[in-house]
């Protein structure tokens, strides 16, 4: 079992600096009887597959999917094979468990719209019934701050009639308005740095600046299991790329250390710019960043270090500032901070902040600045609202209350996995909790007879995971009431039995063992 504990004392001695409290991790592996079956049940898949291909060469079964056309069988593919063989095979079997339309506000409770499938989920049809109530185990409502009561939307409705919905211009030419202005501060004063820029999608917040910041010559030293917006954004840069394990110091160390004493490929030239991608909290693994260490690596070695917070921004944090504030650390350690406003503000967009300099280098040189339009008014508004209300300007303590709120319903939660027997990953204060499911079979068994006892839940698989860790992915929020989570904690413990999914083979001990792992240096 794989769990990483970080203590700040040992044998009753305080460790010195690094970290203030204690940090726990749980990667657990599954037994192999576990991982053998999930094998083989992606052969008999795949075996499958290849059959009902062989089938529908020969005209025996109805081809749904769209082909290449006759004229095109000697040109090089537009799909990549496997892609497209898994997309026919193997996802089509369990596509009903994804892309649900909802029809209503996706707070702690939703309601779905009922579709149904006359050709084994190739296509859908809706029946014109509204499944109600279900409980919302998959949004990234941290906060609880998507809702729809009208006293907490007002300022909203105001802005929205004088504004309107739309500015129709970017940043650099009529797209700048008093409450981009007066957002970016409130951000900048939030997290306790120099200035911030707020942009309009939060996807493109990373894709769209990374290039700005680095180019060729310049070093990207990214976390595996970064995010797409990460890895695009480091890919259009044209930096060299370089991975490092997860959360693993001895492998980041290695990659600064190398590049400090070989410099570029073959010129030997030293890089211009060094960088350290990472993520606040992994939305698929559910663990913290280490980012004590990871500051003090940067430090040694002379690098930059880039924080996406867009998951770990309002959720972690004594009053929601994010992994700074959870590691009790200064914002100045980070160069480049940046944070989403489509989780724990229940809005759109995203920022970037940190010193003057950065900020002014972006509002010039920010393809998102340049060319994409400016962040819709209402919804600025909706993100100053939220914003104010963490801070306690609205005259109010309802936003630390729901961030305590947060951290007892997410430690709740995470507990009584553990005691049930369920292998799940991730840091103990993590509102994102995957549970593993393993097996291919069991991915739209688990999701279907969850929304049998009415509750949505978000079942991942290949590609967004490897192809052997398929998982549900529950998200906690401070809208959800203990007898919710009791509901759907009651239906787990009763199906983790029915589908037989607790593989966890450890002692559910509340005391883990503790050990220290803070010294940098590699063993020659």
């Amino acid at each position: 079992m794989y769990t990483h504990v970080f203590s700040t004392k040992k044998n009753g001695v305080s460790n010195g600096t690094l970290y203030k409290k204690t940090f726990i991790e749980h990667f657990e592996q599954a037994p192999m009887y576990v991982a053998v079956l999930t094998f083989v049940g992606f052969g008999v898949g795949t075996i499958f597959g290849y059959l009902r291909d062989f089938m529908r060469a020969w005209g025996l079964e109805k081809r749904n999917i769209a082909e290449e056309r006759e004229q095109q069988k000697d040109f090089v593919p537009l799909y990549q094979d496997f892609e497209n063989f898994y997309t026919r095979n193997l996802y089509m079997r369990i596509r009903d468990n994804w892309n649900r339309p909802i029809c209503s506000v996706p707070g702690p409770q939703f309601d779905l719209m009922e579709r149904v499938t006359d050709d084994y989920n190739w296509t859908f049809r809706f029946t014109g019934r509204t499944i109600k109530n279900v409980i919302n185990m998959g949004s990234y409502n941290y906060l609880g701050f998507a809702e729809t009561e009208p006293t907490a939307l007002k300022t909203v409705t105001k802005e929205l009639q004088k504004y309107g919905t739309g500015i129709c211009s970017t940043r650099q030419e009529m797209g700048t308005l008093d409450k981009h202005v007066e957002l970016e501060k409130l951000v900048a004063k939030f997290l306790g740095v120099d200035d911030a820029m707020v942009f309009g999608m939060g996807f493109a917040t990373n894709s769209m600046n990374i290039p700005a910041l680095v180019g060729k010559g310049c070093l990207i030293l990214s976390d595996e299991l970064n995010h797409t917006s990460l890895v695009l954004g480091a890919r259009l840069s044209g930096a060299t790329i370089r991975i490092f394990k997860h959360n693993n110091m001895q492998s980041l160390e290695k990659l600064l250390r190398d590049a400090i004493i070989y410099g570029q490929p073959r010129s030997r030239r030293a890089w211009r710019k060094i960088i350290i991608l990472v993520e606040g909290i992994y939305s698929m693994e559910g663990s913290i960043v280490r980012l004590p260490e990871i500051v003090s690596l940067k430090k040694k070695y002379k690098a930059y270090l880039y924080l996406d917070e867009a998951h770990s921004i309002g959720a972690v944090g004594a009053t929601g500032r994010g992994v700074v504030e959870y590691f009790g650390m200064s914002p100045d350690d980070v160069d480049v901070l940046m944070g989403t406003f489509t989780k724990s503000f229940g809005a759109a967009g995203g920022y970037i902040a940190g010193k003057k300099d950065l900020v002014d280098f972006l509002r010039t040189h920010s393809h998102s600045a340049v060319y994409a339009t400016s962040m819709c008014p209402p919804v600025a508004e909706q993100i100053i609202r939220a914003m104010k209300c963490l801070m306690g300007l609205d005259g109010t303590t309802q936003g630390l209350q729901r961030v305590r709120q947060l951290g007892k319903n997410t430690r709740y939660f995470r507990r009584r996995l553990h005691e049930m027997g369920f292998i799940i990953y991730g840091n103990d204060d993590s509102p994102v909790v995957p549970l593993l499911l393993y097996m291919p079979g069991k991915i739209g068994a688990f999701a279907r007879r969850m929304l049998e006892k009415n509750i949505g839940v978000v079942v991942v698989g290949f590609p967004a995971t490897p192809i052997t860790e398929s998982r549900a992915r529950f998200c906690v929020s401070a809208a959800h009431t203990r007898e919710m989570l009791d509901t759907v904690l009651n239906a787990l413990d009763e199906l983790g039995d029915f589908l037989q999914l607790k593989y966890s083979r450890y002692s559910k001990s509340s005391h883990p063992e503790l050990y220290e792992e803070t010294r940098f240096e590699l063993e020659d």
